[in-house]
């Protein structure tokens, strides 16, 4: 039953071999967090339905503890985040979240799907694509990652800039604002306004 089915916990330590092979769908969660203690019996539920099976995962990650290596590493920002698809190319899920859309969501998604360990599932292209990287050296495929994360980091850090310039021109807004505000009250607007008020 639900009731008896102990959560899989996915850690750093446990990640690779507990994924192989399969087709997830994972929530990121805090045990402090509202929403995902409301999640929770739905979840577990979840879980109780796909126990057992080869091809498809339901599992946990507590983002506070043993797995806050893998929040960090997937760029989990709030919780509960629900994520979805090869264990290596996890993609955001941003449907509904009581049990009837979750189930149907697992039941039409979570299906043996393209990816290294499933080669044959794959178009020619992404077939092809895969193919060209096993034929790499290790040294080589690292320097490709460390590439394109660098794409990603520098955009992250254009981003925070871009931020930091509107937040100052924000600030400079307001400042300016209010210096126009206590020129005009300095000015006598209250005044004008009781004598208005009073005539």
């Amino acid at each position: 039953s639900a009731l008896s089915t102990t959560a899989i916990e996915l850690t750093p330590d446990n990640f690779d071999s507990v994924t192989d092979g399969k087709t997830v769908f994972l929530k990121f969660f805090a045990p402090w967090c509202g929403h995902c203690k409301a999640l929770k019996p739905d979840w577990d539920k979840l879980i109780a339905d796909f126990e057992g099976s080869e091809n498809q995962l339901i599992a946990d990650i507590d983002c506070t503890s043993e797995g806050e290596q893998l929040c960090e590493e997937h760029g989990i920002q709030g919780f509960p985040t629900l994520k979805w698809g090869d264990p290596s190319d996890l993609q955001d899920y941003e449907g509904p979240r009581d049990y009837d859309s979750l189930k149907q969501f697992a039941d039409e998604n979570l299906k043996p799907m393209c990816s290294v360990k499933n080669i044959d599932l794959c178009d020619s292209d992404k077939k092809a694509q895969i193919e060209k990287y096993q034929g790499m050296s290790l040294d080589e495929l690292k320097g490709l990652v460390d590439e394109e994360e660098t794409k990603i980091s520098d955009a992250e850090e254009d981003f925070m800039r871009e931020v930091e310039k509107l937040q100052a021109a924000y600030e400079q807004l307001m400042d300016t604002k209010d210096k126009k505000v206590a020129e005009v009250k300095a000015a006598g607007i209250g005044l004008m306004k009781s004598v208005f008020k009073n005539k």
